[in-house]
């Protein structure tokens, strides 16, 4: 028998734009892998450099067994814009009895269209992406009206 190939491992991370470090979460994820984390996040700030500051970005980090690495991002998570529209620092934490703010439903596509721009959502129709925004919204006590 032969070796069995290493497979590729995929590290997912929400990491700030433009903000990286070596320090956790970013670091340890990769230090286990074996990935110099210093390369990772030179790379990752000149990527997401167009980004405001701070903008959580989800990363999907792909490392090959010869210790390379590969990475995308994407949109920042829908509650992220939610909050920013509503202007709310955090979430209700008893959804559907407590209302933390309002949003109308211009935002709702304006947050829908940016998600939709993700490659998972690409194949999904514009008026689902905005259900699926409208449903985050209500998780997070967020009213969304006319």
């Amino acid at each position: 028998m032969s070796k069995t190939m290493a497979k590729a491992a995929m590290v997912r991370l929400l990491i700030p734009a433009g903000k990286a470090a070596p320090t956790p979460p970013v670091g340890p994820a990769l230090g286990a892998r074996g990935v110099k984390s210093m390369d990772f996040c030179k790379e990752f700030n000149a990527k997401t450099a167009h980004i405001a500051q701070g903008v959580p970005v989800p990363t999907i980090i792909t490392v090959q067994p010869d210790r390379t690495f590969t990475f995308i991002t994407k949109t920042p998570p829908a509650t992220y814009f939610l909050k920013k529209a509503a202007g709310i620092e955090k979430g209700t934490g008893k959804p559907g009895h407590e209302i933390t703010g309002t949003i109308s439903l211009k935002h709702v596509y304006e947050i829908a269209k940016i998600k939709a721009s993700d490659e998972h959502m690409r194949h999904i129709p514009l008026e689902s992406v905005a259900r699926m925004v409208v449903g985050s919204a209500r998780s997070l006590g967020v009213k969304v009206v006319p």
